[in-house]
Parts: structure tokens; sequence; C-alpha cells
């Protein structure tokens, strides 16, 4: 089941694995900016041109991003330590990831901010050609299908990226004894709206019965974790990293905790358009040449999420 998660020092959101205590920051409106400054059109002798660009994969390219020099990515920049806003920039382990991908293909990856459940329907609608923001690579996504298994888009391919499971973040001596799902019921919880945590929690409330389940969703993470901050709430649900991260550094490691184990490991991927296989194939490619030459590594370490790390590149391999 999991998820939903890089500066250019690692400039950036992880449900879902994003140092200073920004993990609560919500990004208000789309704004753009890019991941890292080192994310040049590597080799290019003009702007946006494909005159001699020696990047490795460049040629793998499509001709319009070889032409335009870029590569629009969409994510959700409030997931802290997957990816994040600060001092105006898009950081976290996204877009070091991402800077290590754009030395590979030779062009720019440009991070856009958006609502978490509004990504899909911007990589359909043309507004980015990727989304790189701690998504679970699942069937439903892949598919295009609703909670209730109705059609509602074309679906869409993924680059699987990273591996994590999830786990419950409460407030700071953890007041309510909560330390598993089982005890959520009867009580109130908060959660960000269209992730794979909404749909855990929905499970929960269907298993709990007339011992009630309440659910709060929230257009982001920052949101939820107020809710719980502020009592309103018992409970949040992340990517293991992702509320650990949380732990650590709200409030001086004071606001929350993580309880309970880390469960429902799966892979988190890197989306595109079904129409798009070229792009999805020189993503791949371009992930296996970081895995392979360690750099990959290096943006999973300075984030201390390298337990979460594949060892390859694999497409649509989600359950």
């Amino acid at each position: 089941m999991t998820a939903r998660s890089t500066r250019c020092t690692t400039a950036a959101k992880t449900r879902t694995s994003r140092l200073a205590a920004v993990a609560a920051i919500a990004v208000a409106g789309s704004v753009l900016l890019t991941a890292c400054g080192d994310q040049t059109d590597s080799g290019s002798t003009k702007e946006g041109g494909t005159a001699a660009n020696s990047a490795p994969l460049f040629s793998k390219l499509p001709a319009d991003i070889q032409k335009a020099g870029v590569i629009k990515v969409g994510t959700d920049a409030s997931y802290a330590p997957m990816e994040f806003t600060e001092n105006g920039k898009i950081v976290g382990v996204d877009p070091d990831v991402a800077a290590a991908l754009a030395k590979q293909l030779g062009v720019k990856l440009e991070f856009t901010s958006g609502t978490f459940d509004g990504l899909i329907t911007g990589l359909e609608s043309g507004r980015h050609s990727l989304v790189m923001s701690s998504m679970t690579d699942n069937k439903k996504r892949q598919e295009g299908l609703d909670d209730d298994g109705k059609k509602i888009g074309k679906g869409v391919d993924f680059v699987d990226y990273f591996s994590s499971g999830v786990s419950l973040l409460v407030k700071k001596g953890n007041p309510q004894g909560i330390n598993s799902l089982d005890d959520l019921c009867g009580k109130t919880v908060a959660v960000q709206r269209g992730t794979i945590y909404e749909d855990t929690f929905k499970a929960q409330a269907t298993k709990c019965g007339a011992n009630k389940l309440t659910i709060q969703a929230f257009d982001t993470d920052a949101e939820a974790q107020t809710r719980v901050k502020a009592g309103g709430a018992v409970a949040d649900l992340n990517d293991y990293p992702v509320a650990a991260y949380i732990a650590k550094t709200s409030g001086g490691g004071n606001d929350f905790e993580v309880v309970g184990n880390q469960t429902d490991v799966g892979l988190m991927g890197i989306a595109v358009s079904k129409d798009d296989t070229q792009l999805r194939d020189a993503v791949k490619e371009a992930l296996d040449a970081i895995i392979k030459d360690g750099t990959y590594a290096e943006a999973l370490k300075k984030w201390d999420v390298e337990d979460s790390a594949v060892k390859s590149a694999t497409i649509n391999a989600g359950k």
C-alpha cells in the first residue's frame, strides 16, 4: 500500500524516503521553482538547443524535450524530507534525485508545486511531463481508476525509484495510547486528501464499523499535521521516512512521535503519461545509470533515507 516524498544542496516533498523544521509548510498555489541550480542542459551549445549535447542519454529523449531543454515536473512540495520549500526553492530527496537524473539526460528538470490530488490530472493535461512527488505506484493509478474501480482517467506509467512503508504520527507523548490502526476506532484522524494513506484510513473505518473512525482530509499533509498537533485528531499517516523526519524536526522534536511498526512497504514511482513511452524509457535508463554511478545513493544518504533505496529501476512494479 504505501506512499505518496530535494534540495540543490538538496534544495527538496512522503503519503510518502523532504534541514530546517519546515515539514509543516503548506504550499499556497502553484509556484514554479527549479529543483537545483546545477540542473543545466549539460553539453548544449545554446539555450534550449539540441546541438552538441554530450549528456549520455540526451539522444534518448523525445525531440520536443531536446529542443526545449527542460522537463516540467509536477510535485506537492509540502512533504519533507521528500520535497518541500526552503528559502523559495523546492528541495529534498526527490529534487536531489532529479538533479542526478538531469545530468544523465542533459536537460533541466523544473519543478512546479501544486496539490497532490491534482498532479495526475496535470500530467494528463500536459501541464507537466513527469510527476515526482513520493507517489505510490499501484494498479489503481496505473489503470486510471477511482476507489470504486470506476475509470476516471487514462492511467499512468511509473518508473519506480524508492521503497517505503508507512507509520502513524501522533502528538508527542502519545496521549491517546495509539500503537496500531486498530487503536484508532472511535477516534478522529487527519490525512492528506488523495493519498494512499487516506485509502488506508477508509479501509480501517470499514473495519471499525459502528465504533466509528472519523477521517478529516486536507489538501496538504502540513494541514493534517497541524490538526494532530492541536489535538483535533489523534494521528496522521505517512511514509516512514517522512514521519520520522517530522518527529525529529517539528518543534525541535517536541511536537510529534512515530508509533507502531512500519507496515505496507511498497514502491514509489516517477509518473509518466502512458502516451510518452520514449520519455518513460529514458528516465528509467537514467535512473539505472545513477544507481550504478553512486549519485543516487549520495542523494538518499544526504537525507538519511538510504534504507529506502531500490537496487534497479523498474516500470509499473507496484501492486
